[in-house]
């Protein structure tokens, strides 16, 4: 028998009710006990999702309005929801939005931000939207929500060019690497799509002359698609028959070399980027095809220039192919 003090009830409501005020405001750096730990192997702008782990819809915790910015900018939330007013709420409509993620992606589609979700929220990627104007463009007619189109995908109208020869030029060149290194990395990356296709693409000194445009360039560059620094958004591109490829100019850019080897963890393939972005170019939107050129991310110290059956596939249903090619 307790005399004298409050009573155990008392003492019990009163710390319960402590715990109710304190949890809300935890910092984001604090995991909530219980959840599961992720360490981003390398850092990069989206490596604070890691404290999103184990998120459901009801959930409120600071970071989810980054991360419903995030889906937003590649197109998971509708352009109605303007960035920078998002809230910290698992609502409805992000959860929708982390389904069709989860589709788009190959993942298990359950709507919560499972370990293996927020890992790939976490790539470096192509600053591409995955989908445009409520339409997917990524190839994976699962899609909730969304109408897919297969494993390939193009543009919403499918835009392409109407000539067979085109011209790039190296228009801006905000890097190291040197302007011959730079002529032959991209020589190899157009060389993959004409050997598949009937174009024919040849190098321009003049920007004025060239169907496409290929530039470095860091931060907010006049387009409205700033890049955000290394290891996020590593390039971006546009649809036919714009022309403008971006590189963003703060990545380590590796273009001489094994980059499975480079001693910076956070080295990215220049010719790699090139290729996926050139797809972008010809009017190939993102596929679902982990192993294709047009998968939307890309690991550190990852070559991968070879294009697989699902972008030959791809192109060769937009454009007339090459008879002579050998699909791999």
């Amino acid at each position: 028998m307790v005399t004298g003090g409050a009573s155990p009830l008392v003492v019990f409501l009163v710390a319960s009710a402590a715990v109710l005020i304190v949890l809300p405001i935890s910092p984001a750096s604090a995991l909530p006990a219980g959840l599961p730990d992720i360490k981003p192997a390398f850092p990069n702008p989206w490596s604070a999702f890691k404290n999103l782990s184990g998120c459901h819809s009801g959930d409120e915790r600071r970071g989810l309005a980054k991360l419903k910015e995030y889906l937003w900018h590649f197109g998971y939330i509708p352009e109605a929801a303007a960035s920078g007013r998002f809230n910290d709420l698992f609502d409805a409509d992000m959860e929708l939005a982390i389904k069709t993620y989860q589709s788009n992606f190959g993942l298990g589609v359950t709507g919560e931000l499972d370990v293996v979700t927020v890992t790939q929220m976490m790539a470096p990627r192509c600053g591409v939207a995955d989908v445009v104007n409520g339409t997917s463009t990524m190839g994976n007619s699962s899609a909730v929500g969304l109408r897919g189109r297969g494993l390939f995908s193009y543009f919403p109208g499918s835009p392409k060019w109407s000539k067979k020869t085109l011209k790039y030029a190296i228009a801006t060149s905000k890097t190291s690497i040197n302007r011959a290194t730079l002529s032959q990395v991209f020589a190899r990356a157009f060389a993959r799509w004409s050997a598949a296709t009937m174009f024919h693409f040849t190098e321009t000194a003049s920007a004025s002359d060239a169907d496409i445009t290929i530039g470095f360039h860091a931060g907010d560059h006049g387009d409205g698609k700033p890049f955000d620094g290394p290891l996020g958004t590593l390039a971006h591109a546009f649809a036919p028959t714009n022309g403008r490829l971006h590189l963003d100019a703060t990545e380590t850019w590796v273009a001489n070399g094994d980059v499975t080897r480079a001693s910076s963890a956070g080295a990215v393939d220049l010719e790699s980027v090139a290729v996926h972005e050139i797809g972008h170019i010809l009017g190939l939107g993102h596929s679902s095809v982990r192993d294709s050129i047009m998968y939307p991310t890309l690991k550190p110290r990852t070559k991968k220039v070879k294009l697989a059956a699902d972008d030959v596939k791809g192109i060769q249903s937009l454009y007339k192919g090459n008879p002579n090619f050998v699909t791999p």
